[in-house]
């Protein structure tokens, strides 16, 4: 294995690139060329990046599109695994702000918050499959002002899909890897590029965890289809994802010391887990949360759209587009916390996630002189059931239950509630072209109300509430220094929607405590974001560099009262705000012969201005770096095209993370290596056959990937970290007929 990868590192050394053979179909609107891997936003007014299909297909097949937007400046991606899939591990922020406090959409479709314990959407990776993506275009600010979207505080995450390619064809490809991975992917092609068009695929994906005992899988169809109707054209979209995730076991520093970072559940073996539940470990495991027998994640989705853009006249354009997305879902724990009624001293504890959610949205856009004029809207009504349920394992000796299927028939329902939650927003914009200026003038408002129904309340709220913010301001100008070069300036002001579920937002809480948060006047969280940069582009160099000043304010704050596997309510509060200051920086720079050279660098900032007042004590949070935040991202590649050889090696460097508020424990700084090469070779089929091998962590660095699985702490170490995936290789062939 050594040997191999030396061979694999020179020969990445001295090749390398992201020009792929088989190729995704971009959408119309986005200004990815068939040279460029990355666009910076040209003509923008904000700062903005779009990568187009080339960096997913160079890329392990099955990698997340988020892990492919981390070389971006600012943009902060974790995962315990080496595709950026598992989501219980999966984590991106964006100068400082979480996941969930990030937009993002396919095809326009709201995807929701991209919470763990989906409330309101789906991860992208089960919205469609990652080779039928044509365009990711990243927003770090808080994004385009028409994002269907009322929680992106900071940046915005738009995902397009390919659009069928002209003609018939089949494209296919299989993985093998590491840890038996076995990947399979079609995708049948049909139709005409001016006339009705589409496509149908499926995936297949299953892997073997990297330690301990289990499995990852899931299989996905998506099917899209585009109709011309004289001028106008219909589309539509169809995705069906079923995903069973066996988890990885959360550590803390002390665990990693005295375990390793191989340390694991105890699945498959039942016996020790019995065993240590009764209170009977086998050294170095010495309580009961260094174990659990097994944990798992379980995700169906069923996601539908059918839209309508139509001219109506000289220069106007109108579109409008029905979606409807089903959600059944469970998170398993095996916890030793609560017994089984037939004597066995742990059960199954579930966290069950039913969503039925439809919505529209549709938009009017005039093209009036010097004025594009755009006005939009859109509304979602989304019924949202969410419960914490026990099962009983079988016996001492024969646990009876799957943690990787669907659990039936629970011994008690600890709480149940049905969440209704509508959505209504609309914007309005005006784009200004006066020769080189562009100026950008517009403002978005909305209205959230949320309600929460119990049928068995248990210990946490009930009630409504409500979110309304009807002037969001944007505004931006972008400036042509010369056909090459632009600066570019802009202000938004976001304010985010709370959310209806019981693990997050207000009414993860007591009644009692959310009767307080209401009679205070509980503020939804808001955040001011200022701009400043310039990009240059020709056809050696594209790159951008840019300023930011954030001003985050009313942040919210979830106090946990106990383990993560305890599920104790959590208090909720508005603990003041959060400054960010940063600088961001990148470029891609081709040297002729099929070699180019990529590199981002981002230094943030972030700190908590406020400490944090409550009943019984003050945090003194002042001053603290943000947790999760790292100051500096540096990403480099090498890569190299030629008609029958590519590659591709890449180093990412973070520095350390805090994982507390106080900010006396972190991670430390880590440097990835990944690399890809590959060769085609000409068969006289559409497309060549392709012969492509991966590498993930190519120097086999121990490092902690995920931080906050379980959320942050005040102070002190926390079970809250998760190991990343060590050296892992992958061999893909490629076909299209």
């Amino acid at each position: 294995m050594r040997t191999f990868t030396s061979m694999l590192l020179a020969s990445a050394a001295l090749i390398a690139s992201p020009a792929m053979a088989q190729q995704a179909n971009l959408p119309a609107d986005t200004e990815a060329t068939d040279d460029e891997i990355v666009v910076f936003g040209q003509g923008e007014t904000r700062q903005v990046q779009e990568i187009s299909s080339k960096e997913l297909l160079i890329l392990a097949p099955g990698t997340s599109p988020l892990k492919a937007i981390e070389k971006l400046p600012s943009v902060n991606f974790q995962s315990a695994d080496p595709f950026g899939t598992y989501e219980w591990s999966s984590r991106v922020s964006i100068r400082g702000f979480n996941q969930n406090q990030l937009g993002y959409t396919l095809d326009g479709i709201p995807l929701g918050d991209s919470t763990y314990g989906n409330n309101n959407g789906l991860h992208i990776g089960r919205a469609i499959i990652s080779e039928n993506i044509g365009v990711t275009r990243v927003s770090q600010g808080s994004g385009s002002i028409g994002t269907q979207a009322t929680n992106n505080l900071g940046g915005t995450l738009e995902f397009f899909s390919a659009d069928p390619s002209d003609g018939f064809g089949v494209d296919a490809n299989l993985t093998y890897g590491s840890e038996n991975t076995v990947r399979g992917f079609g995708r049948v092609n049909f139709g005409e590029a001016d006339g009705i068009r589409g496509f149908i695929s499926g995936v297949y994906h299953n892997a073997e965890k990297w330690k301990g005992g289990g499995d990852q899988r899931n299989w996905q169809i998506n099917a899209k289809a585009i109709i011309p109707v004289g001028v106008a054209e219909f589309d539509a979209y169809f995705a069906y994802s079923d995903r069973a995730e066996q988890d990885y076991q959360d550590l803390s520093l002390e665990m990693i010391a005295r375990l390793g970072y191989d340390h694991d559940n105890y699945f498959p073996d039942y016996a020790t887990a019995i065993r240590a539940a009764q209170g009977i470990f086998a050294a170095p495991i010495n309580n009961l949360d260094d174990s659990y027998y097994d944990a798992s994640g379980l995700r169906k989705d069923t996601l539908a759209s059918y839209g309508l853009s139509a001219p109506l006249g000289d220069g106007v354009t109108f579109k409008i587009k029905a979606y409807y997305h089903d959600n059944t879902g469970q998170g398993t724990w095996g916890t030793p916390y609560v017994p089984s009624p037939n004597g066995v001293p742990m059960s199954i504890r579930t966290t069950e996630y039913d969503i039925q959610r439809g919505g529209v949205f549709s938009s009017l856009n005039a093209q009036v002189g010097d004025h594009e004029i755009t006005v939009g809207g859109w509304y979602e009504h989304n019924d949202f059931t969410q419960a914490r349920r026990f099962y009983a394992y079988e016996s001492l000796t024969t646990p009876g239950r799957d943690h990787t299927k669907f659990q039936r028939n629970p011994f008690f329902t600890q709480w149940l509630f049905d969440f209704n939650t509508d959505t209504l927003q609309y914007y309005v914009q005006d784009k200004i072209s006066l020769g080189d200026l562009t100026i950008n003038l517009g403002w978005k408002g909305f209205q959230v109300n949320n309600e929460a129904d119990p049928r068995v309340q248990g210990a946490l709220a009930a009630g409504k509430i409500k979110s309304r913010d009807w002037f969001q301001p944007h505004a931006g100008v972008a400036y042509k220094l010369t056909d090459n070069a632009e600066i570019f300036g802009g202000f938004t002001q976001v304010t985010r929607a709370f959310v209806s579920s019981a693990t997050s937002g207000p009414f993860s809480t007591t009644q009692a405590g959310f009767n307080a948060l209401i009679a205070r006047g509980l503020k939804p969280e808001e955040s001011d974001t200022y701009e400043l940069g310039a990009r240059y582009n020709d056809s050696v160099f594209n790159g951008v560099i840019g300023v930011y000043y954030v001003n985050f304010r009313n942040r919210l704050l979830g106090v946990q009262t106990g383990a993560g596997i305890v599920g104790n309510p959590a208090i909720l509060q508005n603990v003041g705000s959060v400054r960010s200051i940063g600088f961001e920086a990148a470029g891609d720079l081709r040297l002729g012969g099929g070699l180019t050279l990529f590199a981002s660098y981002s230094y943030t900032d972030a700190s908590y201005r406020d400490d944090v007042v409550t009943p019984t004590a003050i945090i003194p949070t002042k001053g603290k770096d943000v947790v999760d935040t790292p100051k500096h991202l540096l990403r480099g590649e090498i890569a190299y095209d030629s008609d029958s050889f590519f590659g591709r090696i890449g180093a990412n460097y973070m520095s350390k993370r805090y994982f507390n508020y106080l900010n006396d424990r972190s991670v430390s700084s880590r440097v990835l290596v990944d690399a890809t090469i590959g060769y085609r070779f000409d068969m006289g089929m559409r497309s060549p056959i392709e012969l492509q091998l991966n590498a993930t962590n190519l120097l086999d660095k121990k490092y902690v990937s995920t931080i906050g699985s379980n959320g942050f702490g005040n102070s002190g170490d926390n079970q809250t970290l998760l190991a990343g995936a060590p050296q892992q290789f992958f061999a893909t062939v490629k076909v299209g007929f």
